[in-house]
């Protein structure tokens, strides 16, 4: 039954992030659940953003998915897979991994590393700058530059 609200939960904010600027309504921002992912799926294509919480209410993990949506096309410029695990008892594969404590927020590279961890919600434009920062976007910034350049 968790996992049922926790899926609704997530669709609740994947749908609503885009109505007005995107004329279908889909949302940009790709959302997953831990339990049902794995994170060498995403090695080299995406960079996941995996938000822990104790709940799905917890007033932290609320906060950083308002944060995520009202930043969705920032993320989906920078190829981020949100990925929440409010299920401690389940024991995700990705939990154990990164043994939380609480809210957290971990920023995966694309090489799977991880980049950073907060025991605080960030807001998009923090996590865009962290992001932006890395080699690997840099690279990819790069090679825009030059298809758009000529």
């Amino acid at each position: 039954m968790k996992s049922f609200l926790t899926a609704v939960f997530i669709g609740a904010f994947a749908s609503v992030s885009y109505a007005q600027s995107n004329p279908a309504g889909a949302s940009l921002l790709e959302v997953r659940v831990a339990s049902e992912t794995d994170l060498d799926e995403f090695k080299w294509i995406k960079r996941p953003v995996v938000v822990f919480a104790d709940s799905a209410n917890d007033p932290a993990f609320v906060a950083q998915m308002e944060f995520l949506n009202a930043g969705a096309e920032r993320m989906a410029e920078r190829d981020v897979v949100v990925i929440v695990d409010t299920e401690p008892d389940a024991r995700s594969a990705i939990r154990l991994k990164m043994r939380p404590r609480g809210f957290m927020l971990t920023l995966v590279g694309k090489d799977g590393k991880v980049m950073l961890r907060k025991p605080f919600p960030w807001s998009v434009r923090e996590i865009s700058r962290s992001i932006d920062k890395m080699p690997t976007r840099k690279r990819e910034i790069r090679e825009n530059k030059q298809i758009i350049g000529g």
